[in-house]
């Protein structure tokens, strides 16, 4: 995953507090980011809470799955899919919805944003 030039990083969470399998949102000032723990890939994803098509802060509570090796979330409202790692939509819209860094250490979960 590439590495932000000026990148803050928020404690998200301790690995054992994470839903496997699933989100949580993670509120930082006045944006909302989606933490994914993908348990099955033993990977971690964040991205925009919000779902493009109607602005709803909903995308942390989407399923997540497997497109061939491309891992996403399904918005639950909408059933748009979007990439974990590029935030591209997978189901041919134009939309698309941004990606954070994350990283694991000593057993914490942090989230890089921009600074």
């Amino acid at each position: 995953m590439e590495t932000l030039t000026n990148t803050k990083w928020l404690t998200a969470c301790h690995v054992d507090d994470a839903v496997e399998n699933g989100g949580v949102c993670i509120k930082h000032e006045n944006q909302q980011i989606a933490l994914f723990y993908f348990t099955r890939r033993n990977e971690w994803f964040a991205t925009q809470n919000e779902c493009p098509h109607k602005r709803q802060m909903i995308l942390s509570r989407g399923m997540i799955g497997s497109l061939g090796e491309e891992p996403k979330v399904a918005c639950p409202f909408h059933k748009k899919t979007f990439s974990l790692r590029t935030g591209e939509c997978l189901s041919g819209e134009e939309c698309a919805i941004k990606t954070y860094p994350v990283k694991i250490e000593n057993g914490m979960v942090y989230i890089g944003v921009e600074n």
